[in-house]
């Protein structure tokens, strides 16, 4: 991996830069740093450099002007933060999961839109494409993926379903050597910007097969999605395709139902179980640092046992997550980890990341609500987080069919 040390881009350039500088560093009260490797220690700080200099400085202004800041793909690529786990012939890095997960809970530390980008190109882009492609479609896709020159979405939501995602209407028909692809997607992190989308539809049979469909296809549009609360720095659209004809050569060709797609979310509700566990220690460390400054009552806040109490449960909270992603990642480097279990860790990490960034939020009082702190746009990002690529609830009902066999939303 090497940093990309570049100067400034213009578009960069029209970003207001913060004048705090960004002193992160992560809390490790169980000592887990000896359970990594040094090369994951190592991807894990070239990450941390990386997200100090390129995201930190402009992610406040960003989100307040509700703007994607777009110079940062092709950064990101340059890092090696897509499809890392990719093979190298395809324009990977060949990582193992746990540095994959470092990864994330870097750049989501950072801002979970600036993590929804890196995982939808990798989980849900890349991983689709290198796991149900064909070689030339490997082959053409891939190391523009992970180089950042293209970046993609991936549209399995639509406005009618959500959680249930086999009622999907989008389908195509065959016409010769392409098919006729009509319907929408929506709540697509990346669309409006995306060269390629891989778009889950039903064929003339009912079966849900993947597709890549390529910027500029006739019929084809990206509407944005304004008027964001959260994830104002990301890039959120639809999908529209109005008798969009796509070659057939553009079909995944061993993706074949329901389960294609969901095995894609396995791997990006990965990404976000060690993501929302960034966000936590970022807000974290911040209320830690502005307990020790502020002063009231002639004393430092972080002297009184309230402030101390609330702490104290958030690195509790904290070091439990991060002892949950370090062994899920060892379950995925072996192959082992199954949906349930992802859907345990998703679920957990991220209330509990929604939780400490509330409770922050009070220990800096009212300047927890100013741009001058992460907080509140962490507080704003994670409430998205909690709901896409599987709700809270929804979650639970995977773990409880886990738990009893019985599927309770069927």
């Amino acid at each position: 991996m090497q940093q990309n040390l570049v100067t400034m881009t213009p578009s960069q350039q029209t970003f207001k830069h913060s004048s705090k500088k960004d002193e992160f560093e992560s809390p490790d009260f169980y000592q887990i740093d000896d359970l990594f490797t040094e090369e994951q220690l190592m991807i894990r700080s070239a990450v941390r450099d990386f997200v100090k200099k390129e995201i930190s400085p402009i992610i406040e202004d960003a989100a307040q002007r509700c703007e994607f800041p777009e110079f940062i793909v092709k950064k990101m690529g340059d890092m090696g933060v897509f499809g890392p786990t990719i093979p190298l012939e395809y324009g990977g890095q060949s990582l193992d999961y746990i540095s994959y997960g470092l990864m994330m809970q870097e750049i989501e530390r950072g801002d979970s839109g600036m993590r929804s980008t890196a995982s939808v190109q990798g989980s849900l882009v890349m991983f689709p494409i290198y796991k149900y492609g064909s070689e030339e479609q490997k082959m053409k896709f891939l190391p523009k993926l992970s180089s950042g020159e293209y970046l993609g979405c991936f549209g399995l939501t639509e406005p009618d379903f959500g959680s249930n995602p086999s009622g999907m209407t989008t389908n195509f028909k065959e016409d010769g050597d392409h098919v006729i692809l009509n319907g929408s997607k929506m709540w697509i992190s990346n669309s409006p910007k995306a060269d390629v989308a891989v778009v889950w539809a039903k064929n003339e049979q009912g079966r849900i097969k993947g597709i890549i469909v390529e910027r500029g296809m006739e019929g084809f549009s990206t509407p944005e999605i304004h008027g964001k609360w959260s994830l104002r720095a990301s890039i959120t659209g639809e999908l529209v395709f109005d008798n969009v004809r796509v070659p057939k050569s553009n079909i995944l060709p061993e993706a074949d139902g329901l389960k294609a797609p969901m095995s894609c979310l396995d791997n990006a509700r990965y990404g976000i179980a060690w993501g929302a566990l960034g966000a936590a220690m970022d807000c974290y460390e911040s209320a830690r640092r502005y307990a020790m400054e502020r002063i009231q009552f002639d004393k430092p806040i972080a002297s009184f046992q309230l402030v101390q109490k609330k702490l104290a449960e958030m690195l509790t909270e904290i070091t439990k997550a991060q002892l949950v992603c370090w062994r899920l990642g060892n379950l995925k480097n072996a192959g082992k980890a199954t949906t349930a279990q992802i859907s345990l860790a998703k679920r957990n990490n991220v209330a509990m990341a929604l939780d400490i960034a509330r409770e922050a939020r009070q220990i800096h009082g009212g300047m927890g609500i100013t741009g001058e702190y992460s907080i509140m746009r962490h507080q704003m990002n994670l409430e998205s987080v909690v709901t896409y690529e599987g709700t809270h609830d929804i979650h639970l009902l995977i773990l409880g069919h886990a738990i009893t066999g019985i599927a309770a939303f069927k």
